[in-house]
């Protein structure tokens, strides 16, 4: 159980950290979801929007931090 609990708090440690950057550097980001490779269909009754690359930028970032972390603490 202590082992879940340290991770819950890295968990959410993370995403306060995340919270202040958007809060902050939020306007750095505008970029994010006009990515070559984000869908985006409007017409005059109908939106659509799929943010593939962008969600493929997350994907890879979180994967990285996480093989980070596993590395860092030797699992």
């Amino acid at each position: 159980m202590e082992q879940i609990g340290k991770t819950v708090i890295i968990i959410g440690a993370v995403i306060i950290l995340i919270g202040v950057i958007v809060l902050f550097f939020g306007n750095r980001f505008s970029w994010f979801g006009h990515l070559p490779g984000d869908i985006r269909i409007e017409k005059e009754n109908f939106k659509f929007y799929a943010p593939l690359a962008s969600m493929l930028l997350i994907s890879i970032g979180i994967t990285a931090l996480i093989w980070l972390f596993r590395k860092i603490s030797g699992h």
